[in-house]
């Protein structure tokens, strides 16, 4: 028996049915991905389920005892605390002790008070008699792997960081069904791949909403599709699910022509002359009225966003040369040391981490932000467009119709005169959406309207932070079309590794202490190409940004493991386990009242805690490296 699931639902909000006489089911261990266009009703769906929307008719259908938690894409307003604080209240109950207990050992640490001791000893019983110190564990090892700072207040922190903590609060709850909506928005490509295995190696149930196709291609076990207010289930890949779906589209064309004719035949009999009015058979006219009542419930699928770049008059060859480029902020360095040259034509992408400055550097290619040493020269005639993740460019007062054309009736694409209402269309928005202000948009509506704005300019530069936030997946694939086209140079910051994989020649990574790494090729040639660095100095200058072709050489002879080095390779996983163990030990030690008593024993543990997390650290990456030549010899 299915654990969650729908019977028959039907919703509407004052229009076409957002959900038609729906119906599935979602069995233990299924990793369901649901899919459909920007305003279809992917969210409704999910809130059903969750129970926060109540369906017209039919009935949402759970097991007793089964639990629900979702991440929606707003963040609510009623949220406070700490981000801990906020992580932990998905465990209920216990996870307010484990927020007090959290709380209180800083106290300890901060004011040494006997007050403060006696309060965390007292936690410490509690938590003891609930059983809740695995819980514990479980929400320090989320907030650690999506680079959460477990004591920033929720409320000052940015609206991706906000987000990423309400996944983090999902996540450590680990209810029977997890609901995820666009759960990969705003993490780094570290992240995703993190929460993917905890996903899998987990085995929840789940349904998500993503336009991450690397991400669907290796969680999801099935496909949902939501289209016109009918579900529909694909049990199939992601891939395998494309071409059924588009032989689907074609054999529901065929039937739509055949019907058509036919209503159009009776038609014409239905207006013939007298004689035939006289003598019309009424079984034939009630089934003509049949066939028109059919058409009219019938609903056209939405078309696609057409995209079209208005490309400017070629730039000079050269387009940004970089030379030991370094940028700060406050104390710390962003960019160290930086040298790149971008010719006409490249395309590069930028991945890093979270906070690891890729806008930052894209600012100061651009000449927006000064370095604070080296030197940025830019080639002639440039025509820049820059689309900004934050979406800075739209006034979220204005309407659509106005953030186009900052009011005009008319824009000039391609040297033709367009009216804004019909340029609007091409990127899914209906005359009567043009009047809506920008605050009203889904974020996937506020990114179609950014690139709207952008494509009424002429360049011959494109610059795209983190474009593919809150966008369908058909929206995306013309995104990618488009780029794949365009003719200028292209600098790209983006997590979608898919979309990096189809679009960039070559990748820039954001890598340790501000150094900038310089790949060929896109995210999978980067995760091929990349090894730890022992040398400090091996990215401090980038040669060349373009993937060019080398002149051929002879092959470089693979080199083998040392006898030293396979003895070393085969003890290192003995040693990474040691460390392991040594690290939840300290946990363990850390939580004895006599340590908590101790201020001088908890800094100790404190110590050694941060000793063996950096051993752990240097043992894996000597492990991936001597792994990666064993396995090239």
């Amino acid at each position: 028996m299915a654990l969650l699931g729908m019977r028959d639902v039907s919703i509407a909000f004052g229009g076409p049915a957002v959900l038609d006489g729906a119906s599935f089911g979602i069995e233990r261990g299924e990793r369901l991905c649901l899919l459909g266009r920007n305003g279809a009703g992917k969210s409704t769906l999910m809130r059903l389920l969750e129970g926060s929307v109540v369906p017209d008719t039919g009935e949402v259908v759970r097991q007793t005892g089964v639990s629900v938690a979702m991440l929606e894409q707003e963040v609510p307003a009623a949220v406070g605390g700490t981000v801990f604080d906020v992580v932990a209240a998905g465990l209920g109950e216990a996870g307010q002790l484990i927020a007090r207990y959290h709380a209180a050992s800083h106290r300890v640490v901060e004011d040494h008070g006997e007050a403060a001791l006696r309060e965390l000893d007292r936690l410490h019983h509690e938590l003891d008699r609930a059983g809740a110190w695995q819980t514990h564990t479980r929400v320090e090892t989320v907030l650690d792997h999506l680079g959460l700072a477990a004591d920033a207040p929720f409320a000052a922190a940015s609206g991706g960081r906000k987000r990423q903590a309400l996944l983090a609060r999902a996540l450590v709850r680990e209810p029977d069904i997890l609901l995820l909506d666009e759960p990969t928005n705003h993490l780094d490509v570290d992240a995703i791949e993190w929460m993917e295995s905890y996903l899998i190696d987990r085995g929840i149930t789940l349904l998500f909403v993503t336009h991450d196709r690397a991400f669907l291609r290796r969680v999801a076990t099935r496909i949902l599709e939501l289209d016109r207010g009918r579900l529909r289930s694909w049990a199939a890949t992601y891939d395998a699910y494309l071409a059924l779906k588009e032989d689907a589209l074609a054999a529901e064309a065929r039937e739509w022509t055949e019907f058509d004719k036919r209503l159009a035949k009776e038609e014409v009999w239905i207006r013939t002359g007298i004689q035939a009015r006289r003598t019309r058979n009424e079984g034939r006219v009630r089934a003509l009225e049949a066939l028109r009542a059919e058409r009219g419930r019938r609903r056209d699928r939405v078309g696609s966003a057409s995209l079209q770049a208005q490309e400017a008059e070629r730039s000079g060859r050269l387009v940004i040369e970089a030379r030991h480029v370094t940028f700060r902020r406050g104390d710390r360095v962003i960019i160290r040391d930086a040298s790149a040259t971008i010719m006409r034509g490249d395309r590069i992408g930028v991945i890093g981490p979270n906070g690891s400055g890729k806008t930052t550097l894209l600012r100061v290619l651009l000449a927006a932000l000064a370095p604070d040493e080296g030197t940025i020269r830019h080639g002639t005639t440039l025509e820049v467009a820059y689309f900004d993740q934050m979406r800075d460019q739209l006034d979220p007062e204005r309407t659509v119709f106005d953030s186009i054309a900052d009011g005009a009736e008319f824009v000039t694409i391609d040297g033709a005169t367009v009216h804004v209402n019909g340029y609007l269309q091409n990127f899914l928005f209906p005359p009567e959406r043009a009047r809506t202000p920008v605050r009203a948009l889904s974020g996937g509506e506020r990114n179609r309207l950014l690139l709207a704005r952008l494509f009424t300019r002429t360049f011959n530069v494109l610059v795209l932070d983190e474009p593919t936030n809150d966008l369908d997946i058909e929206t995306l694939d013309l995104l990618e079309e488009l780029l794949i086209d365009f003719t200028g140079t292209l600098l790209l910051v983006s997590h979608d590794r898919a979309f990096l994989d189809s679009v960039v020649t070559s990748t820039l990574v954001m890598e340790r202490d501000g150094r900038v790494g310089e790949y060929a090729g896109g995210y999978s040639d980067w995760v091929r190409q990349r090894q730890p660095r022992t040398d400090p100095q091996s990215a401090a200058s980038i040669p060349r940004v373009a993937a060019r072709t080398p002149p051929a050489s002879t092959p470089a002879k693979k080199r083998k493991l040392s006898f030293k080095e396979a003895a070393e390779l085969a003890a290192l996983p003995d040693r990474i386990d040691a460390l392991e163990q040594e690290r939840e030990s300290i946990y363990t030690s850390m939580a004895h009242p006599a340590v908590v008593r101790d201020p001088a024993a908890m800094l100790d543990a404190n110590a050694r805690l941060a000793a063996v997390e950096t051993e752990l650290e240097e043992a894996t990456a000597r492990w991936e490296a001597l792994e990666t030549i064993a396995a090239g010899a």
